[in-house]
């Protein structure tokens, strides 16, 4: 999978019934920020841009601010889900829809499902601070 976008490459093949790839400690280490990458919610394309075509990392630091930025307006916002949610399971009131927090709740999931809110891509972020003529601006 990673192979088809140009992230890794093996660097042999054993000769047995079955074939397994042999990759060097750089792939290995590719592999890992690949793996970090996909879980901080980059998508494969961000990830291979992160590589210089020689395979070494190039990461740009504001791209990943950006993504940290991101991360943290959804954990404050999965953390009121939760507390909301807790409270709801706990309430003692006689229907859901009569408790008060649960209608604060419904109103935000409400507002959220229906406002587009159009935030800016990492991927926007990280070329903000590029100049015609000047691709390396980004920094690493």
């Amino acid at each position: 999978m990673y192979g088809a976008n140009a992230c890794v490459s093996a660097s042999a093949r054993t000769n047995v019934a079955w074939t397994r790839r042999l990759f060097d400690q750089g792939v290995v280490e590719r592999l890992a920020v690949i793996a970090l990458g996909r879980a901080a919610g980059f998508s494969l394309g961000e990830i291979a841009r992160m590589f210089t075509p020689d395979g070494k990392p190039r990461i740009d630091r504001r791209l990943l601010a950006a993504k940290a930025e991101r991360l943290d307006e959804k954990i404050r916002e999965l953390t009121a889900m939760r507390e909301g949610l807790r409270h709801a399971a706990l309430c003692k009131a006689p229907s859901h829809m009569e408790c008060p927090t649960f209608r604060r709740l419904l109103s935000a999931a409400s507002k959220s499902a229906l406002t587009k809110r159009r935030r800016p891509t990492a991927k926007a972020v990280a070329g903000a601070g590029r100049r015609p003529g000047n691709p390396s601006a980004a920094g690493a």
